[in-house]
């Protein structure tokens, strides 16, 4: 199996795909509200913390199912999958929200 046709599967583009709408929630709420430190989480906050975590068990899944049989995509497609979670987490970790 190539690296592309890896790509199209559930488990390996929807993870990604979380990571980017947690960065367009990030750029919405910052673009519309600035850099807010609140003391309550609003809705941002809820979405990230969902989203970042319903991704663990479509990771896990993934890793069990494809990285035995396909070593090399899956790596590549797991190393895909946390730049798009550190890039999600990296505004967090910078304004510390």
């Amino acid at each position: 199996m190539t690296f592309s046709s890896m790509l199209k599967k559930p488990s390996a583009f929807l993870p990604i795909l979380m990571s980017a709408v947690v960065v367009a929630t990030e750029l919405y709420f910052f673009r519309r509200f600035g850099i807010v430190h609140e003391s309550d989480e609003g809705t941002a906050a809820h979405i990230f913390q969902i989203l970042m975590a319903g991704q663990l068990p479509i990771i896990a899944f993934f890793a069990i199912r494809w990285l035995p049989a396909f070593p090399r995509p899956a790596i590549l497609v797991l190393l895909m999958q946390a730049v798009a979670a550190l890039a999600a987490l990296a505004p967090v970790y910078y304004y510390k929200l």
